[in-house]
């Protein structure tokens, strides 16, 4: 068993960003600029934002907060999102999900221009991803390939099983991993309702759990020699933490490692890499790499 280690993947990706980023401004070049917009003071999205803060630092960034009440109108966040898609200066920008109830999400996103839509939830990006076309592929996603890749897993003609089918995860995993040039892979969704499910897992070679269930992938699910990757971040009661509580991913890590060739662990294994592909995407805005 191979543990897939995406805290020293994602530094040693942002070290290979902030090389980029020195040459660019040696050319000239500008640097790039990421902001992001939070709402309320939710704990797990407070986190999240330092983070990518203090990703933007590590990958020579130029970095933007811009904070607001919860009580904030829907008007006044879009006025905002509009004066980021105006100005010259910001390459890339994020709405710090969730937001409050009074305010619809998808209107929100979908008043991102596309081409700052660094997060890739757009319906541009996520169309264009879908049809195999030059994109702003969301954070998660990405860095799950990423993984992939530097791990050199294969994927081509492998049974891959997706459990989750969010519009952040599973749905845009199952696109990509069944597009011939990211993981051309037999790819299974399943969900909640699936009624197949455990046999659908027993089959799999690849297993890439986004469920949002602590613990639901158990070692009678998984075959001998599998690859699982655990994409779930619940934060779970602990009294022997100084926070009172710890992040438990979707797989029973201990039961099911003995059995894989290769697993995520949580935390450390994917959540690292998302931020880190959040700073590839906003490298490629700097660089009008995609949208020109």
């Amino acid at each position: 068993m191979q543990l897939i280690d995406g805290k020293a993947t994602a530094m040693a990706i942002k070290q290979e960003i902030a090389q980029r980023v020195k040459e660019i401004v040696a050319n000239g070049g500008k640097q790039p600029h990421l902001a992001a917009i939070l709402v309320g003071h939710d704990g797990g999205s407070e986190t999240y934002v330092a983070a990518k803060v203090k990703a933007c630092g590590e990958c020579g960034f130029k970095s933007s907060l811009i904070r607001f009440d919860s009580d904030v109108t829907e008007e006044d966040l879009l006025n905002k999102v509009q004066e980021l898609n105006d100005d010259p200066d910001v390459d890339g920008f994020i709405v710090q999900l969730p937001l409050p109830r009074h305010i619809s999400e998808q209107k929100v996103i979908e008043a991102i221009d596309y081409r700052k839509d660094v997060d890739g939830f757009h319906p541009i990006n996520v169309g264009r991803m879908a049809i195999g076309l030059p994109a702003f592929i969301s954070a998660t996603p990405r860095g799950i390939l990423e993984l992939l890749r530097r791990y050199n897993i294969e994927t081509s003609g492998k049974k891959c099983v997706i459990l989750g089918r969010s519009n952040i995860v599973g749905k845009p995993m199952a696109q990509l991993m069944m597009q011939k040039q990211f993981g051309d892979a037999t790819v299974t969704v399943c969900h909640s309702r699936s009624k197949t499910l455990k046999e659908e897992c027993q089959e799999a070679d690849i297993i890439i759990a986004a469920i949002g269930q602590p613990g639901f992938v158990t070692a009678d699910m998984v075959k001998e020699g599998a690859t699982v990757i655990d994409v779930g971040t619940t934060r779970v009661p602990d009294a022997t933490k100084k926070s009172g509580f710890r992040l438990s991913g979707d797989v029973k890590f201990d039961e099911v490692a003995p059995k894989c060739a290769y697993i995520t662990p949580v935390p450390g294994g994917v959540g690292p890499m998302t931020i880190c592909s959040l700073m590839q995407n906003t490298l490629l805005a700097g660089e009008r790499a995609i949208y020109k």
